[in-house]
């Protein structure tokens, strides 16, 4: 195994795309900022009630989930859903 590193962003798409109704539209784009690797999840607007959950619960438990395999650095990882 040449690369032990984790693919959040394949991470990221395929629990969105498990969670929506259309798979086809779910996109996942990182962005590497300074203090930060920032990962853009964009999905139909139809379905982005269902990525963010009744008060936000699906949404952090989707960060949740991308802290705890996230590779520890000294950047932080977030996960921003694109309205």
């Amino acid at each position: 195994m040449a690369n032990a590193e984790p693919d959040l962003a394949e991470l990221i798409r395929f629990l969105a795309v498990s969670l929506v109704d259309k798979p086809e539209e779910v996109r996942v784009e990182l962005v590497e900022e300074r203090q930060a690797n920032v990962f853009e999840l964009e999905v139909a607007e139809s379905d982005l009630g269902k990525v963010i959950g009744r008060g936000g619960k699906t949404a952090r438990a989707l960060r949740t989930i991308v802290q705890q395999v996230a590779p520890r650095s000294r950047k932080r990882t977030l996960v921003e859903i694109l309205e």
